[in-house]
C-alpha cells in the first residue's frame, strides 16, 4: 500500500473540511452580531458550537496529523525546503486564527461580545487569502 498517497488523501480532506470552517464559522459570527432576539442568538449559539467543537477542531487535529505523517513519509529534509517551510509558518498562523475564533465563540456563548459584524466580515477574509497562499506554494515549489 502506498501510505504517501494515503496520507496526502486524508490530509486533503481534513484540510478542506477545516477550511470550510473556518471560513463559515466568522460570518455566523457576522448574523450573531446582528442578532436581535434571543431566540436567533440561542439557535447562532448551538451551530457555532457544533461547527466548531464536532467539525473544525477534528478537522484541524487530522489536518495536522496526516500532515506531519506526510512529512515523516518523504523524509524530514523537506523541512529545509522553502515552499515547506512558508507552508509550514502559513499553518500556525491558520492555527492560531482557529484558536481566535474559539476565544469569540466563547465570548459569545455568555453574550460578551464586543466585535461588530463589520470586524467578522474583515477578519473572514483571512483563512481565503492564506489558503490562496498555501494552494500556490505547494503546488509552483519555490526555491
Amino acid at each position: 500500500m502506498n501510505y504517501y498517497l494515503l496520507f496526502k488523501s486524508l490530509h486533503l480532506i481534513a484540510v478542506i473540511s477545516w477550511m470550510a470552517g473556518l471560513l463559515y464559522l466568522p460570518r455566523i459570527f457576522v448574523y450573531h452580531a446582528e442578532a436581535d432576539h434571543d431566540s436567533q442568538k440561542k439557535v447562532f449559539k448551538i451551530m457555532e458550537r457544533k461547527l466548531y467543537n464536532y467539525i473544525m477542531m477534528p478537522a484541524m487535529l487530522l489536518s495536522w496529523l496526516f500532515g506531519l505523517l506526510l512529512i515523516h513519509s518523504i523524509g524530514l529534509d523537506v523541512l529545509s525546503e522553502l515552499w515547506m517551510q512558508i507552508k509550514a509558518v502559513l499553518v500556525v498562523i491558520l492555527t492560531y486564527y482557529h484558536f481566535i475564533l474559539g476565544k469569540y465563540l466563547g465570548k459569545f456563548a455568555v453574550d460578551i461580545n464586543t466585535k461588530s459584524s463589520k470586524f467578522f466580515r474583515i477578519i473572514n477574509e483571512i483563512p481565503t487569502i492564506i489558503l490562496i497562499v498555501v494552494v500556490f506554494v505547494v503546488i509552483f515549489k519555490p526555491l
